[in-house]
């Protein structure tokens, strides 16, 4: 599978339909890197135009302004919005919900105006509109799933609906856990605590939320986040489950079950 960047296809006198903003997760880590692999191949087949930046593509200084360093921030994201505003970058799409939430709500004040769109919520447009179609004899079809809510898509940008409604079309059985919607447990990477050793307490929160997952008897836990999916798979292995219970993004079930 081809992934052109935005370089090659404007020396081409093209313009993709999308921007994939892939993020440092999804370049780097070589858990999220599966994820970024399963969104590239959606689009790919349902034939959706897109492109990345590629080595153009900054962090969008997200955890440098949570961890307090607005000069880094500021300095990444006018960086950033330089880079989208030369390409004329409309649309962006994003599997990682720290990049949705910062594009859409922090880069306008800086100059960058997007159309921002969460991966969840782009699935559930395609499979909607008859471009994603499940193969018969579902994959999941009877396994129970349970969906974790990151925290900057639900409370910080109120996207409950998309990612269960793509969930929904699998044919599996989803099962809510106790602390879910508006009152979802964080998985404790947000705010930049991933990249930071954690706080006195009792219990770390990945292990609790972990345990909430596992309590629901669901084999599969779904995530749309890079930084959710890492926390609750090491909570997973805590409790010595990982035979048992799957961590997979939501672009991983859908991939998996495609025609």
């Amino acid at each position: 599978m081809l992934v052109r960047t935005m370089a090659e296809l404007t020396a081409a006198g093209e313009t993709p339909e999308v921007l994939f903003w892939v993020g440092c997760a999804g370049s780097f880590d070589g858990r999220a890197q599966k994820i970024t692999k399963a969104f590239a191949t959606i689009l790919h087949k349902v034939g959706v135009s897109f492109a990345i930046l590629g080595p153009e593509e900054l962090c969008t200084g997200d955890p440098a302004r949570r961890a307090g360093n607005e000069f880094l921030f500021q300095m990444m994201a006018y960086q950033n919005i330089q880079t989208l505003n030369n390409y004329a970058v409309k649309r962006i799409v994003t599997t990682c919900p720290h990049c949705f939430n910062i594009f859409k709500n922090e880069y306008p004040v800086l100059g960058g105006n997007y159309e921002v769109v969460h991966h969840t919520t782009y699935l559930q447009e395609l499979i909607n509109a008859g471009k994603i179609r499940m193969k018969a004899g579902e994959t999941f079809k009877g396994r129970k799933i349970t969906y974790h809510d990151s925290c900057y898509l639900g409370r910080g940008n109120d996207i409950y609906e998309a990612p269960r409604q793509v969930l929904e079309a699998l044919d599996a059985e989803l099962i809510e856990m106790k602390r879910c919607r508006k009152n979802g447990l964080c998985c404790g990477a947000g705010g930049a605590q991933m990249f930071k050793e954690e706080e006195k307490g009792d219990v770390r929160i990945n292990i609790e939320r972990a345990s909430e997952a596992i309590d629901t008897g669901a084999q599969i836990v779904a995530a749309a986040c890079p930084f959710c999916n890492t926390m609750l798979t090491d909570g997973v292995k805590n409790h010595e489950k990982e035979g048992d219970v799957q961590v997979l993004d939501v672009a991983e079930l859908v991939a998996a079950s495609m025609e």
